[in-house]
């Protein structure tokens, strides 16, 4: 990175940065649960596509169907594995 930034991690900080920065994607699943949450946000409140920004690495879908426990044990049945 060429700069870092010590900011509250929330929406309006975030989408603060993407403005400034205008990168072209992020990886959510390097931040930890506040990452996801905020990406997740981000992704449905259209913010990431504002900005043209892509999402890299695990999808905002596989990351709400991890993250919901019904989601999840319905993809795990989806593919027959024992729950």
């Amino acid at each position: 990175a060429d700069k870092v930034y010590f900011l509250p991690v929330n929406i309006p900080f975030v989408e603060e940065v993407l403005k400034r920065e205008k990168p072209d994607g992020l990886i959510l699943s390097m931040g930890g649960q506040t990452a996801l949450n905020i990406g997740v946000e981000l992704e449905q409140s259209g913010i990431l596509e504002k900005y043209g920004v892509k999402v890299l690495g695990t999808s905002v879908e596989s990351i709400i169907a991890t993250e919901d426990r019904g989601l999840f044990m319905d993809k795990l049945n989806e593919i027959d594995e024992k729950v």
